[in-house]
């Protein structure tokens, strides 16, 4: 892009909210460009690297961000950015290996090929890493989307966090798994999502409350994927609340 064209484009980014941004394709490219790769050695001894974004002030509670089925995409970079607008240090993270799809069958097929050992290992590992950052306060949160919301869970339950959102991924964890969670979880779901239901989600819910530990959900008249804009069945109003949720909440418990 011709520098003069990315430097009004970004400037065009500061005042606009994050559901318009992501629904042009061209404020999104610019804002993902505003992210740094960076990799390290997993505790397992792989290879593992990730896109961070860090706040004019540091130090600053830190957000790890686990994408959905298409891959670490230039949304998910976009979305890790307007968390550090938002004071926070945003390192979205890949567990496909540099890999990204751009339909169902190839998403799905990355997806599949997910090695749960590997992923877990590829979010201890980053979620280690936040901890000690020289410009991280110390306090985390996970944030997931679809196949990424399980995983913001899971991440959650493997190594304690201050707080946890979830956007329509799956839950069908027992009290037993929940009860190693640290802090509150917050989920947004939608009322015509034929994968993650509401049966799933009110046993979720039962299953929260058996363990003692706080949830927050939310309801959408929409359906999978509305935070997606990539996806036919994108909301963008319904998406801007939701994020306006996800900011409230990490705030109150991350200090920032």
């Amino acid at each position: 892009m011709h520098q003069v064209a990315r430097r009004h484009l970004l400037t065009s980014l500061a005042g606009l909210p994050l559901a318009a941004i992501l629904a042009d394709p061209q404020l999104v490219r610019a804002a993902a460009a505003e992210v740094d790769e960076v990799s390290i050695t997993s505790q397992g001894g792989r290879s593992v690297s990730a896109a961070i974004a860090i706040p004019e002030v540091t130090p600053a509670p830190t957000v790890l961000l686990i994408h959905q089925w298409w891959g670490l995409v230039d949304q998910i970079k976009a979305v890790a950015v307007e968390f550090a607008k938002e004071g926070y240090v945003g390192l979205a993270v890949d567990l496909y290996d540099g890999q990204s799809a751009d339909d169902p069958e190839g998403a799905r097929a990355l997806m599949n090929a997910v090695k749960t050992d590997e992923a877990n290992d590829t979010l201890r590992s980053w979620l280690g890493w936040l901890r000690e950052h020289d410009q991280g306060s110390g306090k985390l949160a996970t944030i997931g989307w679809c196949f990424g919301g399980g995983w913001s869970l899971d991440a959650s339950i493997a190594t304690p966090v201050e707080a946890t959102v979830i956007y329509y991924g799956r839950v069908t964890r027992s009290a037993e798994e929940l009860a190693s969670l640290k802090g509150p979880v917050q989920g947004h779901f939608a009322t015509r999502d034929g994968w993650i239901t509401k049966e799933m989600v009110d046993g979720f819910e039962a299953q929260m409350a058996k363990a003692g530990k706080s949830l927050t959900r939310y309801w959408y008249e929409a359906d999978h994927a509305f935070g997606d804009p990539t996806s036919p069945r994108y909301d963008q109003a319904n998406a801007q609340v939701a994020w306006d949720r996800t900011l409230e909440f990490m705030a109150a418990n991350m200090g920032a």
